[in-house]
């Protein structure tokens, strides 16, 4: 840190204080009873203003600029405005000690022997609070909030904007020590660095990565390159950018300076930071820099010094001759002025050097003048090494760090060899103070540079050697080596460029210029040595042979890229140099310096900040290029290209033919298309191809350069490579163009691929049209299928000679796929394809149209009505399916569709209508065995079917009741359908009938309905069957519930055998048919009650036609009521009451042929003869006209009176009511779904 006088004056009064405008052009000054307005650039007095008595002590400038205000001696106060006029004007008891303004609010404070004033613009009026002692200082904090007097009698107080003392800070001294100033830090930006201030000594170093920029109001003039420094006398340009608003946060750093000489730090809250620093001196004054990095302080040592905002004395700020009485920095910036008891105004502008090491991507520079920052350029990793003392030199080499301070050296080292770690620890401490210009630190030692002189020191102090130089050192570099043996490179005034090893007395001269050096740098290589001189040129010399390999002009700094031989690098005059081999210089924009080049990065110091900058290649790899020097333009693209200059690199590469450069620049764009050509070419090249036009060829056309491959094809004789080439790329014209010919069978192919091509650019039409004209039919074809244009199709249909079969196939098959039969029959038609016809009528249903063409082609018979019934038996039209199934011979697959569908409703559980599928399959049956061949086994499964189809008609009402939570039957229907069940069921059960669910059913209805013998006896057997969880609950109540009942059944639900008069028990092991005359009982097929009814059979002789014919003679028969007997004779008729005379009951032939003999164990059925049948009635003879090979089967009713309905079809009997109700409900036979219109039976 320098400070460079500007101007100065001297005036005849002490100058006890002064003010900056905010914007920095003018300063106010308190000279005896007189304002001073000096105009800062110059020093220049505009104005005295005079307003005051007697001596004027203090002065202070609002912070928006449009006032001013001065206490005096003469106890008042004036306000003046930015155009130094008196406003207004107020006064003290006593003499006014100091004046400021709030920040914020702009309120004014002015402090007197012995009360506070505080006066607001907005009120005009001035609040004033007794002090208990002498005021000598105030400042408000930065928010404005709070207001901080400093006492004669040693006591800080702080008070807020209304004057309450809110913080009472008394110090240790008392009296004895009166507080003489003090100053709120104006930033807590550095608050931070306070609260982690520990008691330590100076050589322990916090590490800890703290990322934080330079404080912008430095500036530097000082740039270093890998461990060297080198100063610049010129000042650099002011900064007057603005800081961080976004750090700017509420203050609570309090500076107080004492005549006890001691300089502390507090906080808001009264609490102090740190421990109190020694000055040695009286302080006058104290002052914050604009951004709080810095402290002002003058005082009784007659010199302004500069402090670190934790109290740390930097250095000072120009001699003076008097006491310095006061202070300030120009608002930001780094122009301080000083006032003294002698009238003696200094106005100074503070250099502050960077100062900084650099070695490779490892950057170490100064912050804050007592911090080291150490940077990794590539990670934009920081760490920061806190020294407490001020930074004079870094070094950096490798792990080494290097960092002299006032009194000593500091050297440190990496924990590790991690290339990224940032963790130092002290290695050795040289306690000795040494004055040097430069300083370089190597492995084991630490080389210090003082004008000529080269010292070279071991980290324990010890001189080891020493080397005088012929003149002075302006330059000094590591450049590597073995620890201990490194060497130096070495820049003289005089031009003289030396090399120097550390264990060797003697330099080595490598070349002598004429110009003094300014920078260096050598190669990687160490054969090139770079030099920029005084006069801003860049020289590059053979070190072996010393010969100048070429200049160029505007250079500050030079650096050879570490990774390449044949690059370096130079800056000046705003602009970044880069030069490879001999090539011209590829220039771009750039600020700062140039301090190092590793591959693609260039280090660059700008002011203060040092920035990895990634600088592309680009220009020196395209120079290579341009000579084909493809290997060294890959090297260069090594560096740090973009994907455009690889791909570019390459292209190049790949038309040069060097195909191992290609192939590791597509390796690198991952270009997989190229690398397979380069693969390519390789493999033909092994198998001995060597004809480079073609190799050439094929890379123009994947470039896409399609003619110049196409003449390169041409000229190595491969003119269908160009042809397909022209084709694959749909470019029909150029290859026309390129065949020259009018080759049909060539035309022909191309107007193919042209189609194929607009069919896969999706324009369908076009590519129809072209397939047409080039006799590509099928494809034409597809593509109208495929698109839904029939219209198209019926068009190329018709156009098409029928002699062309397959392609008029595929019209027909697209037709039916369209949906336009009509069309596909033509089309059929016109081939004469009449299988395909019968088979398109079939699909489409189009029942007339096949039957008519089966009446003429008899041969599709099979064809057309086998496909007919299963469509019938599909849609439940099974009595057409049975008959076309008849038309086609296909009795046997009529039964199997027949008992697929019933096997899959039983297992659906569907069983009404597995019972209507068992009849239909039953009646199926009946219907074959017509056969001889067949009747046997087909009346069987004609039984067999029959059975099931009752049975499962009666389950089906137990399984709604089960499964369903509402009953749709009567008790008695499901009481005589479960005894009906489990009589049928005394062999194997059938699929999908529950045992469970009909003995549940039985014994829920048994007790309803007073069976209890019967329920216990049904509850009894469930409990040997496997019962689901649902039924567990209510089955074991029941069973204990059923033996509290009577161990009997209700007569009323005794049946009665109609034939025998025998009443039945309720369960029956013989099953349905009567215990004493084994007659078989007839069940109505609805509610399951016995009929009275009973089966009689004729006697052997009597066909079905005569038995009718008997049956419907309705012989005339006597009734009960009319008794009398008629009697003729020759002359009178004569009537007589005949008392003896029976009923017609009485005396039925068909009764006395119903007794039999009692006790036999076998079935006596009743047959009649002629006469019994002539004595019966028709409407008591109910007739099952079963079809052949069946006969018909008669039933005589006993009651004549209650009235049975037998259906016509399936021959089940029914109370007339019940039928009737039924036939309302389900508009057909609740059995075999005959409709009650239907006229057939």
């Amino acid at each position: 840190m320098r400070a460079v006088l500007t101007w100065r004056d001297k005036v005849e009064q002490c100058v006890y204080d002064l003010a900056f405008k905010p914007d920095g052009t003018q300063l106010i000054l308190a000279a005896g009873n007189r304002l001073l307005v000096y105009d800062t650039s110059d020093g220049t007095l505009l104005q005295p203003l005079k307003g005051h008595k007697d001596t004027v002590y203090c002065v202070a400038y609002a912070k928006d600029g449009k006032r001013f205000a001065s206490g005096s001696a003469d106890k008042s106060v004036i306000i003046w405005t930015s155009k130094l006029e008196g406003i207004l004007k107020y006064t003290h008891n006593d003499s006014i000690q100091c004046v400021s303004y709030n920040p914020i609010t702009h309120q004014l404070a002015s402090c007197s022997s012995s009360d506070i004033g505080l006066w607001s613009p907005e009120q005009k009026s001035v609040s004033k609070h007794k002090s208990s002692s002498k005021i000598t200082c105030c400042s408000w904090t930065n928010d404005g909030q709070y207001l901080a007097l400093g006492m004669f009698n040693g006591v800080v107080s702080i008070r807020n904007k209304s004057g309450e003392e809110k913080v009472k800070i008394e110090r240790p001294g008392g009296s004895l020590a009166p507080i003489w100033s003090i100053c709120w830090n104006p930033s807590s930006r550095w608050e931070n660095f306070w609260m982690n201030i520990e008691m330590e000594d100076a050589e322990e170093v916090t590490v800890s990565r703290y990322f934080q920029e330079i404080p912008s109001s430095l500036k530097s003039a000082v740039y270093s390159s890998q461990g060297s420094e080198a100063e610049e006398d010129e000042p650099e340009e002011e900064d007057d950018s603005a800081g961080d608003d976004s750090l700017e946060e509420r203050n609570d750093i309090l500076a107080v300076a004492d005549w006890g000489q001691k300089l502390s730090f507090y906080q808001l809250s009264g609490k102090q930071i740190g421990k109190d620093h020694s000055l040695n001196f009286d302080p006058c004054c104290i002052s914050y820099f604009t951004k709080g990095e810095y402290i002002l302080l003058g005082g009784s040592d007659k010199q302004a010094s500069l402090f670190t905002k934790d109290g740390v004395r930097l250095g000072a700020i120009g001699e003076q001759t008097s006491w310095v009485w006061t202070c300030k920095v120009k608002p930001d910036s780094n122009y301080v002025v000083v006032g003294c008891q002698d009238g003696t105004i200094s106005f100074y502008q503070l250099i502050f050097s960077t100062v900084h090491g650099l070695y490779k991507d490892r950057y170490a520079y100064r912050d804050s003048m007592t911090d080291v920052i150490v940077q990794h350029l590539i990670t934009e990793q920081k760490v920061r090494i806190k020294c407490k003392e001020l930074v004079k030199k870094i070094a950096i080499y490798k792990n080494r760090l290097a960092i002299q301070l006032p009194e000593k050296i500091l050297v440190y080292e990496l924990y590790s060899e991690d290339p990224l770690d940032m963790r130092y620890r002290v290695k050795e401490k040289i306690a000795r103070k040494f004055e040097c210009n430069l300083l370089v630190v190597c492995a084991n030692h630490i080389i210090l540079c003082q004008e000529r002189r080269l010292q070279c020191l071991s980290f324990r102090g010890v001189k080891e050697r020493e080397w005088q130089m012929e003149s002075l050192i302006r330059y000094i570099k590591v450049i590597g080596g073995p620890p201990g043996r490194e060497g130096l490179l070495v820049g003289l005034k005089n031009g003289q460029i030396l090399k120097i090893f550390v264990d060797n007395l003697f330099a080595i001269i490598l070349l002598k210029q004429a110009t003094a050096v300014r920078c260096l740098d050598m190669s990687a290589s160490r054969n090139k040595l770079a030099v920029v001189d005084e006069n801003d040129m860049c020289l590059v010399y053979d070190i072996h042979t010393k010969e100048l390999l070429f200049q160029e002009p505007n250079a500050n700094s030079v650096a050879w890229n570490t990774q390449c031989e044949d690059m370096l690098c130079f800056s000046g005059g705003g602009y970044l140099n880069i030069k490879a081999s001999t090539f011209p210089v590829h220039q771009q924009k750039l600020q700062g310096f140039v301090v190092g080049y590793n591959g693609s990065k260039i280090f660059c110091l700008h002011i203060f900040s040092m920035s990895a900058v990634e600088v592309p290649q680009s220009a020196p790899m395209y120079q290579y290029l341009d000579r084909k020097m493809f290997r060294e333009a890959y090297q260069i693209a090594c560096l740090g290209v973009t994907d455009t200059d690889w791909r570019e690199l390459a292209m190049e590469a790949l038309e040069g033919l060097e195909l191992e450069t290609a192939k590791k620049a597509f390796t690198r764009v991952q270009d997989l298309r190229y690398l397979e050509l380069i693969s390519s070419i390789e493999e033909r090249k092994k198998r001995g191809e060597t004809n480079n036009d073609l190799f050439l060829a094929d890379v123009f056309s994947y470039q896409g350069k399609f003619h110049e491959a196409a003449k390169l094809y041409k000229r190595s004789g491969h003119e269908n490579l160009a042809l397909d080439m022209y084709t694959d790329l749909r470019m029909f014209e150029y290859a026309k163009d390129f065949l020259g010919s009018e080759d049909p069978k060539e035309t022909k192919m191309l107007i193919t691929k042209q189609a194929d091509w607009a069919r896969n650019i999706n324009e369908p039409k076009a590519a129809v049209e072209m397939y047409m004209s080039a006799g590509e039919h099928r494809k034409a074809i597809e593509i109208s299928g495929d698109h839904g244009w029939v219209d198209m199709l019926i068009e190329i249909a018709r156009k098409l000679d029928k002699a062309e079969r397959e392609p008029l196939l595929l019209c027909a098959h697209f037709f039916k796929k369209l949906d336009n039969p009509g069309y596909a029959a033509e089309t059929y038609l016109k081939i004469g394809d009449l299988k395909s016809l019968v088979q398109l009528h079939v699909e489409t249903q189009r029942w007339d149209e096949a039957f008519a063409l089966g009446e003429k082609h008899p041969e599709f018979k099979d064809d057309i009505y086998v496909p007919y019934a299963q469509w019938l038996a599909e849609n439940d039209r099974f009595e057409e399916a049975q008959k076309a199934f008849h038309k086609a011979g296909r009795q046997g697959e009529a039964v199997r569709v027949l008992e697929q569908l019933t096997h899959n409703a039983v297992v659906e559980s569907r069983f009404n209508d597995a019972a209507y599928y068992y009849w239909m399959l039953s009646m199926q049956c009946l219907d074959i065995a017509q056969d001889p061949a067949q009747k046997e086994v087909m009346l069987g499964k004609f039984h067999h079917f029959q059975h099931l189809a009752e049975l499962y008609h009666g389950y089906h009402a137990i399984q709604r009741y089960v499964e369903e939570p509402f009953s749709f039957h009567l008790p008695e229907t499901l009481f005589n359908i479960s005894r009906f069940l489990l009589h049928s069921l005394t062999k194997d059960t059938p699929l999908g009938i529950s045992k469970v669910n009909t003995l549940f059913t039985l014994a829920k209805q048994s007790k309803a309905l007073g069976a209890y013998k019967l329920a216990r006896h049904a509850y009894d057997k469930l409990q040997g069957l496997q019962i689901p969880a649902r039924f567990q609950k209510s089955i074991e109540l029941g069973s204990l519930a059923i033996r509290s009942k009577p161990f009997h059944d209700s007569e009323e639900l005794v049946p009665l055998c109609y034939r025998c008069s025998t009443n039945n028990p309720l369960l029956n092991n013989l099953g349905n048919v009567c215990i004493n005359c084994r007659q078989p009982f007839v069940f109505s097929a609805s509610s399951y009650e016995v009929l009275h009814l009973v089966e009689f059979y004729l006697e052997e002789g009597i066909t079905d036609e005569e038995a009718v014919s008997l049956i419907d003679l309705e012989a005339p028969r006597l009734k009960r009521e009319n008794k009398w007997q008629e009697i003729a004779s020759n002359n009178a008729q004569t009537l007589r009451l005949d008392e003896s005379m029976d009923s017609v009951g009485d005396n039925d032939p068909f009764t006395a042929k119903l007794s039999f003999e009692q006790g036999g164990s076998e079935f006596v059925p009743v047959v009649v003869n002629r006469s019994v049948l002539r004595s019966m009635s028709r409407r008591d003879v109910l007739i099952k006209r079963w079809p052949p090979p069946l006969q018909w089967q008669y039933f005589r009713s006993l009651l004549p009176d209650a009235s049975i309905t037998m259906c016509p079809s399936c021959f089940q009997m029914f109370h007339s009511e019940d039928y009737e109700l039924l036939l309302l409900q389900h508009a057909c036979c609740p059995y075999c779904r005959r409709r009650a219109d239907d006229p057939s039976p």
